[in-house]
């Protein structure tokens, strides 16, 4: 089991996403908060995962200074990639309404990367999860934004709030990948490395 393995290990969690926090304490782990703001700015010529892949190294070069020893950094970043473009959290509620608008009646996808920092050595993975959204009304669009919180958000929406239920009519790849972080990947490559 993954809880014995870790026993001697101590994972530390660099994200202040209640979501992935939720998600660990589910897989049953043990594990810090600890987080440490970074600008996060990427090359304009990087597209998909490569930005995701990107910012959760970036998100991961505070702590390599004082790594130590059976210590485990995770990272992680999440995009919502449409019409050859990224989706990061909108800045206020106008950008947050516009994002939705176009979202809407389409297809995209929710990019995560993990990334994994030891004192050896790091690793990158990432999922890939297609969603597509109902026809939007206004109404709706203007509805969830003022009761809900779209601002901490990739693309300005939680697939598990009121606009996940009422507005997604399919999805195509992990659900938890939408939440914040495909579960399922997260276990499996900390499996590996402390195996």
């Amino acid at each position: 089991m993954l809880t014995d393995k870790l026993a001697t290990y101590t994972l530390i969690l660099a994200s202040g996403s209640p979501r992935r926090h939720k998600f660990l304490r589910d897989m049953g782990l043990d594990f810090k908060i600890e987080t440490h703001p970074v600008e996060e700015i990427y090359p304009k010529n990087l597209k998909l995962e490569a930005i995701t892949n990107y910012l959760a190294k970036l998100k991961a070069s505070p702590f390599k200074e004082k790594l130590v020893p059976k210590q485990i950094v995770v990272t992680s970043d999440t995009i919502v990639w449409h019409n050859k473009q990224s989706l990061g959290k909108p800045v206020d509620k106008n950008e947050a309404i516009k994002m939705l608008q176009t979202l809407s009646n389409d297809w995209h996808k929710v990019i995560t990367s993990i990334c994994f920092t030891t004192l050896q050595k790091q690793k990158v993975v990432h999922c890939v999860t297609k969603v597509r959204f109902k026809k939007l009304t206004d109404e709706e669009i203007r509805y969830y934004v003022e009761n809900y919180n779209p601002l901490d958000k990739a693309g300005a929406y939680g697939i598990q709030e009121w606009i996940g239920a009422i507005g997604i009519t399919k999805i195509k790849g992990p659900y938890n990948n939408v939440v914040g972080l495909p579960t399922h990947l997260f276990y499996k490559t900390l499996l590996d490395i402390v195996s």
